[in-house]
């Protein structure tokens, strides 16, 4: 395993997303953080009594990629749609707070901001409620969107496309990517949506999860051979560079057309998960965006996400914290011989 990363070369690569620009497509969320602890069953249903201590608003979806890349030291810029509303308001007052332009956030006045709220209390989501509309973002919005996807293009080193399912990633938004890419190649990662996998025709690499794997491929992953038979599926369905099939506690595993390879996990202990499919396509992006081969990029993906699924709520993780998952799981690795 050690021969997939070395800490050098691990580390030349976080140096390198300093230059790294990446633009981020898709569709932008609040996350919305409500904590608090339970003493009692409410009388009037079967359900916890939460006492709320506090409250926690922070960058989802694609907000949430753009703020793990600024977090990591790189650049990053924006495209997708909010509501004209308040949280929409704060939502690009917090990306300009992170010094992140805001000129391809488009404001619909015919949607609202989504918003997804959970319930946190003692360390457990008790339920999450969302706020949200799901159909196609109108012709004139998506048109104001393409134009700066457009124009922003020239200017990145990668591009991320995180779908989910809000509206914006379209087949004509894809159509144009695609467009974008034959004319200016550069590596694009998809965080995708099943209903949506036929979408992502030529792109780079998709991020799938084991269960997402499993029902855009028609293949139940129970062991090694079906998730093979899965993955090849998934390649061959959308004609990608690469499928990283992400998978819990069992690692990941990178499709390339030389072959497959295993990534075990790194996670100490899990806490929350939320985010942490944006955290693999950011530091993914990144890393394709500093010269890393993607086995390379998808061993600092897994550490990444290994260390933000350790922490509550949607999470980052620094460049100081990446490079010390990199030696203790180079030590790890030494160990186990």
């Amino acid at each position: 395993m050690t021969g997939l990363l070395s800490d050098k070369k691990a580390r030349s690569i976080i140096r390198g997303f300093k230059k790294a620009r990446v633009l981020v497509i898709g569709d932008i969320i609040m996350d919305h953080f409500i904590w608090g602890g339970v003493t009692r069953i409410s009388p009037e249903a079967p359900v916890p009594v939460v006492d709320v201590t506090g409250e926690t608003i922070l960058l989802g979806g694609a907000a949430n990629v753009v703020n793990n890349i600024m977090r990591l030291g790189g650049r990053s810029f924006v495209a997708g749609v909010v509501g004209a509303d308040s949280d929409g308001r704060r939502l690009r007052e917090m990306l300009k707070s992170g010094g992140v332009s805001t000129e391809g956030v488009v404001v619909d006045r015919l949607r609202p901001t989504t918003i997804k709220t959970r319930v946190i209390a003692h360390h457990q989501q008790v339920v999450r409620f969302d706020r949200e509309r799901k159909d196609r973002v109108a012709k004139k919005v998506c048109g104001r969107v393409l134009d700066y996807i457009e124009k922003a293009w020239p200017d990145a080193d990668a591009v991320v496309v995180s779908d989910y399912a809000k509206g914006i990633v379209t087949p004509e938004l894809m159509d144009a990517v695609r467009e974008l890419v034959a004319l200016d190649c550069k590596p694009v990662v998809v965080d995708p949506k099943v209903e949506h996998f036929d979408y992502y025709r030529g792109m780079t690499v998709a991020t799938p999860n084991n269960h997402e794997a499993g029902l855009a491929s028609g293949i139940e992953i129970k062991d090694a051979s079906s998730l093979n038979r899965a993955g090849r599926a998934l390649m061959k369905r959308i004609g990608s560079r690469a499928l990283l099939i992400t998978r819990g506690e069992s690692g990941m595993s990178l499709f390339e057309e030389g072959g497959q390879t295993h990534i075990p996990t790194v996670a100490r202990e899990v806490y929350d998960v939320s985010g942490a499919g944006d955290t693999v396509v950011a530091v993914m992006a990144l890393s394709l965006a500093a010269g890393a081969a993607l086995k390379e990029a998808s061993v600092l993906a897994n550490l990444a996400a290994g260390r933000v699924v350790e922490k509550l709520g949607t999470a980052t993780v620094s460049p100081l914290e990446l490079k010390e998952a990199v030696s203790a799981w180079l030590e790890a690795v030494e160990g186990s011989r």
